[in-house]
C-alpha cells in the first residue's frame, strides 16, 4: 500500500505564491506533491486563482491539465467565451463573480485584450467600475497589463477614471508604463 504525502502550510503556501508567475516551481511542486491541486493557501487563494489574477496563461493551462477546477474568471482570462457563455447561462449571478482577492470579472478578459468576453459581460450587466475590496478595478487591469485599447473601451463604457489603488489611478499606471 503506498501512501500520498500530505503537503504542509508552508509548502502550500509556496505552491500557491509561485502560481502568481513562477512556472517551474509550480510544475516541481505539483509533481512531489500532486495533492496540491486544488488546495488553498493560508491567505484563502488557490494556485489556479493565482495564476488567473496575474494573467499567467501557462501556469493555468498547466494547473487545467493537471485538474485544476476552472471557473468563470478563469474562462474570462483564456479567451474562452464557450465557456464563459456556459457558466452566464447555468447561473447569471456569475455576471457578478470575483477571483481571488474579489477581483471583479471584468478584469480578466480585459487583462488579455478578449474585448469580445469582455463586451459580452458588459452587455450582460457587468459593472465597469466594480472593484475588489482593496480597489482593483478593470480599467486597474487594463493599465497593469498594458492593454490601452481596452482601457479606451472600458473608458466609453463608464469606467471612473480616478478610482485610486495603492494612491494610484489607473492614469498613473499607465503613464509609469510610458502608455
Amino acid at each position: 500500500m503506498s501512501s500520498v504525502a500530505i503537503p504542509s502550510k508552508e509548502i502550500i503556501d509556496q505552491f500557491v505564491g509561485n502560481a502568481h508567475g513562477n512556472f517551474t516551481l509550480v510544475k516541481d511542486s505539483l509533481e512531489k506533491f500532486p495533492t496540491l491541486i486544488n488546495t488553498t493557501a493560508t491567505w484563502n487563494e488557490t494556485a489556479i486563482q493565482a495564476a488567473t489574477q496575474t494573467g499567467q496563461v501557462d501556469i493555468v493551462n498547466y494547473l487545467l491539465e493537471h485538474g485544476a477546477e476552472n471557473d468563470i474568471c478563469t474562462a474570462a482570462m483564456l479567451g474562452n467565451f464557450d465557456s464563459v457563455q456556459e457558466y452566464l447561462e447555468k447561473d447569471h449571478i456569475l455576471i457578478d463573480a470575483r477571483g481571488a482577492h474579489g477581483i471583479p470579472l471584468l478584469y480578466f478578459p480585459v487583462i488579455h485584450a478578449h474585448q469580445h468576453i469582455a463586451d459580452f459581460l458588459l452587455q450582460h450587466g457587468a459593472d465597469p467600475n466594480a472593484a475588489s475590496p482593496g480597489g482593483i478595478t478593470p480599467l486597474y487591469g487594463a493599465a497593469m497589463f498594458n492593454q490601452s485599447l481596452l482601457a479606451h473601451w472600458l473608458l466609453e463604457h463608464g469606467a471612473d477614471p480616478n478610482p485610486r489603488y495603492n494612491g494610484k489611478t489607473p492614469l498613473t499606471i499607465a503613464l509609469g508604463k510610458n502608455h
